[in-house]
């Protein structure tokens, strides 16, 4: 018998920010990474939970036992604005802690993270980070952390946010840094458990950022990252088509964009370095505890054992 394994996904935003998501044809940010992570490990199953919405139980009956990994990405909600919305996260963060689950966040996720288990977030003095984190470096930390086995010293990612991590919870290492915020990627231990996070959006791709970009426009023009509409949807545009052709050197040029970006595998590498360093070692553990003789909980399909 194989136990492949069960992921919860928490969906960050709001039934209304979904609705303004799908006029630009995104899919809820909980849905999409449900399907990175089917990708990333065929065969595994996802549910979703919408706290933002009121939602205080797990769909199906689950209990968070009953999974093998704990998912949050991204939302438009605000960690210094707060509200129901935002302290029914952290009430959940803080539940999958003392679970022992393995957690994994982006974005908003690290944020909500940091708060559950007493840090603190703030809005980023320096403004948004928008497109594209640029220069995220290593520290000491992060070198012999699994979240980060393989990358490079320096990398470039995906990333869109406002808000950032100001203080650490005691105890939790910064894995990365960048010239924008301090936090780009940390280790937080708290209760039980254990997350492993980033600032950035390992889980999106060059269309979602272009559909975000695209979201936010107004405001961007506002704040001077594009001179009017018609540059914000040039831009848009021209991301698309990069990703739909990352040989074209023109475009990859002009953006600055290498295979930090373009490249699947790299660009996910943190989702996949989560899933062989934190989620195998549960199901193995389970699998062991269960009444199977012979334990077999599948493996991603480039972990080449």
């Amino acid at each position: 018998m194989t136990h492949r394994p069960l992921f919860l996904v928490i969906e960050g935003n709001t039934q209304a920010t979904i609705e303004r998501m799908a006029q630009t044809g995104a899919e809820p940010f909980a849905e999409q990474y449900g399907q990175v992570l089917q990708e990333e490990w065929p065969g595994s199953a996802f549910v979703i939970v919408r706290p933002a919405d009121g939602e205080t139980t797990l769909p199906d009956g689950l209990t968070l036992a009953d999974t093998d990994g704990v998912v949050l990405g991204g939302s438009a909600l605000n960690i210094p604005v707060g509200g129901p919305a935002v302290e029914a996260q952290i009430a959940l963060a803080r539940a999958v802690f003392e679970a022992g689950v393995p957690f994994l966040g982006s974005c908003w996720g690290l944020q909500v993270a940091a708060a559950a288990a007493g840090g603190s977030v703030r809005r980023n003095p320096r403004g948004r980070e928008v497109g594209i984190a640029r220069k995220i470096t290593v520290t000491d930390a992060g070198i012999r952390h699994p979240l980060l086995a393989g990358r490079a010293t320096a990398w470039d990612a995906l990333a869109v946010h406002e808000d950032e991590v100001d203080r650490l919870p005691s105890g939790a290492l910064v894995l990365a840094t960048n010239g924008h915020s301090a936090v780009q990627a940390a280790e937080i231990r708290h209760g039980a458990g254990v997350f492993w996070g980033v600032q950035y959006h390992p889980e999106f791709d060059l269309p979602e950022v272009a559909r975000t970009l695209e979201r936010l426009r107004e405001r961007l023009i506002d704040e001077g990252f594009y001179k009017d509409e018609a540059a914000a949807l040039a831009h848009g545009s021209a991301l698309r088509a990069l990703a739909a052709e990352p040989t074209r050197l023109d475009l990859a040029w002009q953006f600055g964009i290498d295979a930090d970006v373009l490249n699947t595998a790299t660009r996910r590498l943190e989702i996949r370095n989560w899933l062989i360093h934190a989620v195998t070692p549960r199901l193995r553990a389970r699998s062991r505890s269960s009444a199977q003789a012979t334990p077999d909980v599948g493996v991603p399909p480039y972990l080449g054992v």
